[in-house]
C-alpha cells in the first residue's frame, strides 16, 4: 500500500512545549497516584511504601529513556507493541500486546472495585456489592453513549486534586508537629524499619508501586504535536516521571508518619482517606470524594480504551470481526466491547481484591516495559555503528529493574497472569500459523 500523500490534507500542528508535555502526562497519572494504592502498598511492604516508590521511580525513569528513544523511531505509532514487534521479532510484539491487553482489561476492574469500597464508606447502608454493579452500568452506560471528558475538564480536575494534595501537606505538618515523639527515628522510620523490613517485602512492595507511573507512556502518543519531539518527548517522560516519583513519595511520607504501619487501618482499600482524616476530620470526605471522581474518571477513560484495544484486535480478525470489529452507527463506539469489558470488570470485582486487580494489572505492564526496554537495547546498541554506553546502560538497567520486580509479584498474580499469557500466546500461535501471519494490537484512533 503506497504512503498517504502528506501534503494532501491538513496536518497536526506542532504547539506543544515541553512544559506542557509535562503537564499532560502528570494529569494522566494523577497528582493523587498513589493514594488509591496506599493500603495495598503499606501491606505488601510492611510499611517500606516510600522506599518502594522511589525505587519504581528509578526503574520507570529507565524505560522512560527507552520509551523516549523509541518514539523517535516511530513517532506515529507509539506503542510497546509495535517497538517490539518491528525491532525484535513479531512473535515478541504479540506477547508484549497481549500483556498490554490485560492492562486495559484490569484497569477499569480496579477502578470499580475502589469507588464501591469509597462510596460504601460514605452510604454503609448501601453494601459494597450493590456499589460495584452500580459503578459498572454508569461506566458502561456512559460509554455506550460516547461520553467522555474533555481537556479542560482534566485540567481542572488536576487542579483540583493539586489544591486537595495542598490541604494535606498543610493539616499533615500540623499534626505532626503537633505530636511530639520520642522514638529518635521516628522520621526515618517510613524509609527503613529494622523491625519489619526484608527484600521480598520491599520488592514485592515496589511491584506494587509500578502503578503509581502508569500511563507515563501516553506522551510518547504527542510526538507528532510536540515541538523539538527528538528532544522533548524524551525529557517529558523522563521529568514527569520525576515529579510524580517525588510529589507520590511525600505523599506516602506523610500518610506513613501520621498512620504507622503498626497500626492496621479500618479498610485497607481507602487506606488514605483514613489517615487524612486523622490530621482534620473534614479531609475524610474531601480526600474520600477526590479519590472517588478520580478513580472514577480513570475507569471510565480504561473501559472506553480497553474497547477499542478490543475494536482493533477484532478489525484486523486477532479477534471474531463480527463481535469485537463491530462499531454502534448511532454514537460510533465500539458498544459489544464496551458491554463485554464492563461485565468483565463487575465480574472480576467480586473476586478479587483491589490489591491482587493492581499486581495482576502490573504483571502485565511490567511486561511491557521489559519489552520496550530490550527494544531500545536493539535498535541503539546491537544495531548501531557506534556503541555508546549512554544506549547500553539504561535499557539494561530498565529492562532487568522491570524483570526483578515482575518477579516478586505474589504467587497468586503470577500464576494467573502466566494463565493469562499461556492461553493469548496459544490462540496467536494458531491464529498466526506461528507468527507468519501479523496480529495487530493498536488502538485505532478516533475520527
Amino acid at each position: 500500500m503506497s504512503e498517504p500523500n502528506e501534503s494532501s490534507g491538513p496536518r497536526l500542528r506542532r504547539t506543544l512545549t515541553l512544559w506542557d508535555l509535562i503537564l499532560y502526562g502528570v494529569i494522566v497519572i494523577q497528582p493523587v497516584a498513589p493514594m488509591s494504592s496506599f493500603g495495598a502498598l503499606s501491606d505488601r511492604g510492611q510499611g517500606h511504601v516510600v522506599t518502594a516508590i522511589l525505587i519504581a521511580m528509578v526503574a520507570m525513569l529507565f524505560t522512560g529513556i527507552s520509551y523516549g528513544r523509541m518514539a523517535r523511531a516511530y513517532p506515529s505509532a507509539g506503542s510497546a507493541f509495535t517497538y517490539v514487534a518491528q525491532e525484535i521479532h513479531p512473535g515478541a510484539g504479540y506477547v508484549t500486546g497481549w500483556s498490554m491487553v490485560m492492562d486495559y482489561m484490569l484497569n477499569p476492574l480496579i477502578c470499580t472495585i475502589w469507588c464501591a469500597q469509597q462510596a460504601h464508606e460514605f452510604a454503609p447502608a448501601f453494601p459494597v456489592w450493590a456499589w460495584k454493579i452500580f459503578f459498572a452500568v454508569v461506566f458502561t452506560l456512559l460509554n455506550i453513549r460516547g461520553i467522555k471528558t474533555s481537556a479542560r475538564v482534566n485540567t481542572a480536575m488536576a487542579a483540583g486534586m493539586t489544591a486537595v494534595i495542598i490541604v494535606i501537606a498543610v493539616t499533615a505538618v500540623r499534626y505532626i508537629l503537633g505530636h511530639p515523639h520520642s522514638d529518635p527515628h521516628f522520621f526515618t522510620r517510613p524509609f527503613y524499619d529494622p523491625q519489619t523490613f526484608s527484600y521480598g517485602n520491599l520488592f514485592g512492595c515496589t511491584s506494587i508501586a509500578v502503578l503509581t507511573y502508569i500511563g507515563f507512556d501516553g506522551i510518547s502518543t504527542l510526538s507528532e504535536e510536540a515541538e523539538n519531539p527528538r528532544r522533548n518527548i524524551l525529557l517529558a517522560t523522563v521529568l514527569t516521571c520525576l515529579v510524580i516519583g517525588v510529589l507520590s513519595a511525600l505523599e506516602v511520607y506523610a500518610a506513613q508518619l501520621i498512620w504507622p504501619a503498626s497500626t492496621p487501618f479500618p479498610n485497607a482499600d481507602t487506606a488514605y482517606v483514613y489517615a487524612a482524616a486523622r490530621t482534620w476530620a473534614p479531609l475524610f470526605g474531601i480526600v474520600g470524594f477526590t479519590l472517588v471522581v478520580a478513580n472514577f474518571g480513570s475507569g471510565l477513560g480504561a473501559q472506553l480504551g480497553a474497547a477499542r484495544l478490543l475494536y482493533g484486535m477484532g478489525r484486523s480478525n486477532a479477534l471474531p470481526k463480527s463481535f469485537f470489529g463491530a462499531v454502534d452507527p448511532r454514537h460510533r463506539v465500539p458498544r459489544n466491547n464496551v458491554i463485554f469489558v464492563g461485565a468483565l470488570a463487575l465480574t472480576g470485582s467480586f473476586f478479587l481484591s483491589y490489591g491482587r486487580g493492581i499486581e495482576l494489572l502490573n504483571f502485565g505492564a511490567l511486561i511491557a516495559f521489559m519489552g520496550v526496554n530490550a527494544a531500545a537495547f536493539v535498535k541503539y546498541f546491537l544495531r548501531a555503528e557506534e556503541k555508546k554506553l549512554t544506549h547500553f546502560f539504561p535499557p539494561v538497567l530498565g529492562f532487568f529493574i522491570c524483570l526483578a520486580l515482575w518477579w516478586n509479584l505474589s504467587r497468586p498474580a503470577m500464576i494467573v497472569g502466566s494463565i493469562w499469557m499461556f492461553l493469548g500466546i496459544a490462540f496467536g500461535i494458531w491464529k498466526t500459523r506461528w507468527f507468519r501471519n501479523p496480529l495487530s494490537f493498536e488502538v485505532p484512533s478516533e475520527e
